[in-house]
């Protein structure tokens, strides 16, 4: 006899944990990091503290420094536009950005920067570093600055790469000023050129092919319709579910016949009924792919192709689980056999675990150029894509902070976006991109107190997991 499976409660913990969070920040008891990596409020921006006010802006590299940075920035103001209208005008898709990795990659180098390009399993990655190096004994902290370049197929840089790809060498190369002289602080920063993040986790692969191995922390900057400091990104598994029954005359003999269509069918009508139960951000998306060929034959093999999205690494796991319980209960209705591929072809992208120690940093620096990014919890979380950084997010600390390029309107993925992507306000972006990614890199290296208010929240929220067999 079955029995009702029990309800994970693994999204009312989750709940419980960045209610307490956010309790302690307004009680004034807590900086905001808390324990859940949710959505609690950054103490760094903060509706009732003045800009300026906080400890977190006051923290950081000395004001000598954070101005040469943000002065180099600017002097790259013309390449870095070049940038941006280069790769949108030439837009690539992933795993084949031989064009827009070969311009990075000659921009790096022309600044008299050796880079390396085909690496960590991809031949349109690259790597360049800066400061030294661990193996010389005399290595202090490291952090990785992402860059992503990769577009949209047939709507091109409608997610705009191209500015965070401009961001991200510009933020690399103004370092370079800093980390080259004398009292340069110990430590590296690593540009990491990352393809393939549309519709499949670049990142993942060059994890597993040791990209992140060396790295204590990663910063990336994505362009959006408003400065955002954290904003929910959800983890996403893609599934295929491959129904295969018997066929048989639809007329003459439909009784001998097992229909993989109805199984699909069935499927189908089991994810909209799930849906009553799941927690209110989880996503699942369905198309049927196959269904048979003629009308008079009952089919026999039927194919779906599905997404499934979550908040929380916990949840999507326990989503995954139920798909799995729907696909078997529609074959078993229809008595047809299922076979169930996760992943297939395309690695899981887990939620972005924001780290908030980092974020204060990001957040100073945009202040510095007149922006004012919102917390965490301000824009809707039902507003909620997936990127292939929370991977990252969840080996190392990170930060994947959101900066205004297009009007709120604008969604992304869009032709709207893709405009907006070489206005003036993307070029405007990629360069205060930059201020904002160099400086927090720069802090991290030159402030132990930083650092370790960094590693500490990361432990807090649970530290670092076993990505690749996560889902096992």
């Amino acid at each position: 006899m079955s029995r009702p499976t029990p309800p994970s409660s693994a999204y009312l913990d989750h709940l419980a944990d960045e209610t307490a969070a956010r309790t302690r920040v307004m009680a004034g008891r807590d900086d905001g990091g808390g324990a859940s990596g949710g959505t609690a409020e950054p103490s760094g921006v903060r509706d009732d503290e003045p800009a300026g006010a906080s400890a977190a802006d006051r923290a950081g590299a000395p004001p000598a420094l954070a101005t040469a940075v943000e002065q180099a920035v600017e002097q790259l103001r013309p390449e870095l536009g070049k940038v941006v209208e280069t790769l949108h005008a030439h837009p690539e898709t992933a795993f084949a950005e031989h064009q827009s990795a070969r311009l990075l990659v000659d921009l790096v180098r022309r600044h008299g920067i050796p880079a390396e390009l085909g690496v960590h399993g991809v031949e349109t990655a690259f790597r360049a570093e800066l400061g030294t190096a661990p193996s010389s004994g005399e290595g202090g902290p490291t952090i990785a600055i992402c860059a992503e370049y990769d577009a949209l197929p047939g709507i091109g840089h409608a997610c705009g790469h191209n500015v965070i790809a401009a961001a991200g060498v510009g933020a690399f190369l103004a370092l370079r000023e800093v980390m080259s002289g004398h009292d340069a602080p110990a430590g590296r920063v690593v540009l990491l050129g990352t393809p393939a993040e549309e519709g499949h986790s670049g990142k993942e692969v060059l994890a597993r092919h040791g990209a992140f191995d060396d790295l204590d922390a990663a910063v990336m900057v994505h362009p959006y319709p408003h400065d955002v400091a954290e904003q929910v990104w959800l983890g996403r598994r893609l599934l295929t579910w491959t129904f295969t029954g018997r066929a048989a005359h639809a007329s003459a003999q439909p009784f001998m016949g097992r229909n993989a269509l109805d199984a699909a069918n069935l499927a189908y009508q089991g994810i909209g009924l799930l849906r009553q139960q799941m927690p209110p951000v989880d996503r699942i998306h369905a198309t049927v792919v196959e269904g048979g060929t003629s009308p008079n034959v009952i089919p026999e093999r039927a194919v779906m192709r599905l997404y499934a999205r979550s908040k929380y690494p916990d949840t999507l796991k326990d989503l995954s689980r139920r798909l799995d319980d729907v696909a078997r209960g529609a074959a078993l209705m229809t008595g047809t056999e299922v076979e169930i591929a996760w992943d297939d072809g395309a690695l899981p992208s887990l939620p972005v675990r924001t780290n908030q120690a980092l974020t204060r940093r990001w957040v100073a620096a945009q202040r510095r150029r007149g922006r004012a990014p919102l917390p965490g919890g301000v824009l809707s979380e039902t507003v909620a894509a997936s990127t292939d950084f929370g991977n990252v997010s969840y080996r190392i600390p990170g930060m994947h902070p959101l900066i205004k390029i297009a009007e709120p309107d604008v969604a992304l993925h869009t032709t709207g976006f893709a405009a907006a992507a070489a206005s003036q306000a993307a070029h405007d972006g990629a360069v205060d991109g930059a201020v904002g990614l160099a400086l927090t890199a720069l802090d991290y290296l030159v402030d132990p107190g930083i650092r370790d208010a960094v590693h500490a929240e990361f432990a807090a929220q649970g530290g670092a997991i076993d990505v690749p067999h996560y889902f096992d």
